[in-house]
């Protein structure tokens, strides 16, 4: 394919854009070459300025759970915007998503919402502070939560594809605060709580992980960490960014079976637009400002257009859950297609999956954490991401992101998708 106006789009933004994107991961670094330029995009497909069409697997890294302009959710924006974008004031929309997102989730009274994933996760870290009156709060290697200062501490996702987790600029006054476990390690999160006994506040995770690629929680992981929390006083908080109103309804709690203390969400929840949000049970949001002493601001938290599409979004996955069926028996056919392929090709690979979440991971070792997903060949999932470019499919630019599948993708694209991997290969 040829993307010869993509080329001259970046060689401009890079005169004006450090590194010419506003997110790292779109630059192609972990790939090579020059990153793609979309003009539009509708249903399963991208379209780019060289008038290229692409089947996407990425559907803006999650929240296009049900395609690319979707009409209920565009009509309910457009209908918004003629009555103004945005007032600084409360409005009724917010009270109706929060009813929604409540009723959908298990375990959480309330909701608070700001502007992305990383709003929500460092305001619900401050409120786990502020509720437990501790410091401390332990992550694990390969989550990310953003790029507040208290998560870039061996961070996933972009920061893993600079070569760079540990962040310059992040103080260590910060950084002692933040212990690190590994991912589907129980040991190594109850030496943490043992050397730290009364300080930690609380345990932070992608319940689901997609900064490292698709990690799988093993059998009781995620049971022992609540465990844990429960036996310690210590706040158990899901980062449902990725998994919240993607994994089921109720997003990753509901799938596991297992409640978190504090969830955050992003993502789904705003329908494209930027939306994020942290919910609790009303005794701990009972300590967030207005009504308690944790501040936590913004002022264009609950805008009326992004209230709009996350309203819009969540009442069409409310009232369709086979949506979630549906994803998830398009996502093991993928899988089962990719895997016969590269296993008649003599490729080594592992590949992970969790409902309408997947990765391939060039390695001979099962990827269960950070340091396992790090062991990938990544020459070899440079020639993966090209080949498949080539023969139109957009998958993440980084051997450390997940793929999200969205329910526009009919079996015929995934059918050239398997196809085009043994082209490749």
């Amino acid at each position: 394919m040829i993307y010869q106006r993509s080329s001259a789009l970046f060689a401009e933004a890079k005169k004006y854009i450090p590194g010419g994107v506003n997110s790292p991961v779109r630059a192609f670094k972990a790939v090579g070459g020059d990153p793609i330029f979309v003009k539009e995009a509708k249903g399963a497909y991208l379209y780019d300025v060289d008038g290229n069409q692409l089947i996407d697997y990425i559907a803006s890294w999650g929240p296009l759970i049900l395609g690319h302009a979707y009409e209920p959710v565009i009509n309910a924006v457009v209908e918004k915007a003629k009555k103004g974008t945005s007032f600084g004031m409360p409005t009724e929309i917010e009270t109706e998503l929060a009813q929604l997102a409540v009723s959908m989730v298990p375990n959480i009274d309330k909701i608070r919402f700001v502007n992305s994933g990383t709003e929500a996760c460092m305001s619900a870290v401050r409120l786990a502070r502020g509720y437990t009156g501790k410091d401390k709060i332990i992550k694990f290697a390969g989550c990310y939560h953003g790029h507040s200062d208290s998560f870039l501490i061996q961070a996933g996702s972009g920061a893993v594809t600079f070569g760079s987790p540990n962040s310059p600029g992040v103080t260590q006054g910060t950084a002692k605060d933040t212990l690190l476990a590994t991912y589907n390690d129980l040991g190594s999160v109850q030496a943490l709580v043992d050397a730290n006994q009364g300080e930690i506040a609380a345990i932070i995770l992608e319940p689901v992980a997609g900064n490292m690629g698709c990690i799988v929680p093993q059998d009781g992981f995620v049971e022992g960490l609540r465990d844990i929390c429960t036996r310690e006083g210590i706040l158990l908080l899901f980062d449902e960014v990725m998994t919240g109103f993607r994994l089921g309804r109720g997003g990753a709690q509901e799938a596991l079976g297992v409640n978190a203390d504090i969830v955050m969400f992003g993502k789904v929840i705003g329908g494209g637009l930027p939306v994020g949000a942290f919910a609790a049970r009303a005794e701990i949001m009972a300590h967030l400002a207005p009504e308690g002493p944790v501040y936590q601001a913004g002022t264009l938290s609950g805008n009326p257009l992004a209230m709009s599409a996350g309203l819009a979004m969540l009442t069409e996955l409310y009232n369709r859950p086979e949506v979630f069926t549906s994803l998830a028996e398009k996502t093991e056919y993928l899988h089962k297609g990719i895997a016969e392929v590269l296993t008649e090709k003599g490729v080594t690979h592992q590949i992970n999956r969790f409902g309408s979440m997947i990765s391939v991971h060039f390695t001979d070792e099962p990827v269960v954490d950070f340091s396992s997903a790090a062991k990938g060949n990544n020459d070899m999932f440079k020639k993966y991401f090209h080949g498949m470019l080539d023969n139109g499919v957009y998958l993440p630019p980084s051997a450390f992101e997940s793929y999200f599948l969205s329910d526009a993708l009919s079996y015929a694209d995934l059918d050239k998708t398997i196809e085009a991997v043994g082209k490749v290969f």
